[in-house]
């Protein structure tokens, strides 16, 4: 266990972005507690000008977007304080003008070679002294916010207020922020602290008035074909590793199986809904013609795959 791990509360908390790095698939997301989830800019690792992470040539993604470095980021999601949460790109200006650029996170590392206070200057608990292993920006309180006059860099909750395109008079508004080479730049999208208030934002009801829409599934499987889900099996040839990847949205779990060519099993895995991967560690097996067939309780589909090294 390390210092200010998952979901530790401790008075120096460790960076997610840069400690847990190898966990993060090709759009910079990983489930976790039940979830999948994004801490940071979630374009793909591919698409960065430096890029940090060769996960995804082991299984592709787009991410939820490109970054465009002539044109307004799009709308990536809203945080929990209700404020929409932007891409790395944006107008200049608050007001609109000024052309498109990078918005910058007003969070740099702070000059320290131990950790005894925070950015505030609040006394805390002493943390590891700065080393290779607890390397500077390894916690999140490694970095202090330092105000700058130019309106294309943030507060200190990772926004500010600004016209975007879907808010033409203006709205306080987030941003996933990056680095010069488009690299996750602290604190990455909301942070540390909200604008505007976050709690008891779960919705037990809707008290206004709605349409609601039914489906009619009359006629219609609730199964989704297998034919549907997109799915890979790569590389071919594969030395080492197996990878099966599903494009489609996967509403069941799903059996993976590895099968030599008399229908003999060789190694079983699952993916599970909402999940996109399952792989098979094939270094202890010969050259040669294998199956991997996908199958969700009712339907059925083979691959083809080649070992040889």
């Amino acid at each position: 266990p390390c210092p200010g791990g998952p979901m530790a509360e401790t008075d120096w908390n460790r960076d997610a972005i840069p400690n847990e790095l190898p966990g993060f698939d090709c759009s910079k997301g990983h489930p976790a507690m039940g979830n999948y989830h994004h801490h940071q800019n979630p374009s793909a690792f591919k698409l960065d000008q430096n890029v940090t992470s060769t996960i995804c040539n082991l299984y592709d993604a787009d991410g939820l977007y490109a970054i465009d470095s002539l044109a307004h980021s799009p709308l990536i999601g809203y945080a929990y304080d209700g404020f929409p949460i932007y891409g790395a790109y944006g107008y200049a200006n608050e007001n609109g003008t000024g052309g498109i650029t990078r918005i910058g996170s007003g969070y740099e590392l702070r000059n320290i070679t131990a950790g005894t206070h925070h950015a505030d200057g609040t006394n805390v608990d002493d943390g590891p002294a700065v080393s290779a292993t607890y390397y500077l920006g390894y916690f999140r309180e490694d970095y202090e916010w330092i105000s700058n006059t130019l309106e294309e860099y943030l507060d200190e909750h990772n926004g500010r207020y600004c016209i975007t395109p879907e808010y033409p008079n203006g709205t306080y508004a987030y941003f996933a922020t990056v680095k010069n080479d488009w690299t996750s730049a602290y604190p990455y999208v909301v942070g540390p602290t909200f604008y505007g208030v976050s709690a008891n934002r779960s919705i037990a009801s809707i008290t206004e008035t709605v349409t609601t829409y039914v489906p009619n599934n009359t006629g219609l499987s609730q199964t989704t074909s297998l034919d549907d889900l997109n799915i890979n099996v790569f590389p071919s040839p594969a030395s080492n590793i197996i990878a099966i990847q599903v494009g489609g949205l996967v509403r069941e779990d799903l059996q993976v199986e590895l099968l030599d060519l008399t229908g003999r099993q060789l190694k079983q895995s699952r993916i599970n809904k909402g999940q996109t991967l399952a792989y098979f560690d094939v270094k202890t097996l010969y050259n040669g013609t294998y199956l991997v067939k996908i199958s969700n309780g009712l339907s059925v589909t083979t691959k083809k795959v080649v070992i040889n090294r």
